[in-house]
């Protein structure tokens, strides 16, 4: 029963780190630090209160959160994401399995084209001539909290299941 209520509050504060993520990327273009800090000191805790095995549940986390990273890091290099980004993605694969990782990037691919197209209409509606800043950050957390509320929540996985 304890394990119980820690993961339910370790999934309830991670789905609060990311709306606090998408709210400071949409008004600062910027996602502190400490927040994907606490989010990946955190991971542990939920791996225990989850029940997974050091080999080969852990090591798959990690092993996928690496993987995000150097692929990630890359295209921030080519100056095709930014820092925030790569870091808040990262921390979220030390959470999220790995295949409810890759539904993550699918969300997140379409819910960001989507706010790309938005902010690009009010940015031309507003006749901006500075350079349209997208704050992924947004994306980023609408994929994660998709993914949370239909695969790590137990209601909406057995309402998913029972239709």
């Amino acid at each position: 029963m304890l394990t119980t209520t820690i993961h339910y509050g370790l999934l309830i504060a991670l789905a609060i780190a990311l709306v606090f993520a998408a709210f400071t990327d949409l008004r600062r273009r910027q996602i502190d630090n400490w927040l994907n800090a606490a989010i990946a000191v955190a991971a542990p805790a939920f791996w225990w209160s989850s029940g997974l095995s050091l080999w080969p549940d852990v090591a798959l986390q990690l092993g996928v959160a690496l993987a995000a990273f150097v692929l990630l890091a890359g295209l921030f290099a080519l100056k095709m994401m930014g820092g925030g980004d790569v870091k808040l993605l990262t921390v979220l694969a030390l959470w999220i399995p790995w295949d409810g990782f890759f539904q993550l990037l699918v969300v997140m691919a379409i819910a960001g084209g989507v706010l790309t197209i938005v902010m690009g209409v009010w940015h031309v509606m507003r006749r901006q001539r500075d350079r349209l800043a997208i704050p992924y950050g947004v994306a980023i957390a609408f994929g994660g909290l998709w993914v949370l509320y239909f695969n790590l929540l137990p209601a909406a996985t057995m309402a998913a299941g029972a239709a």
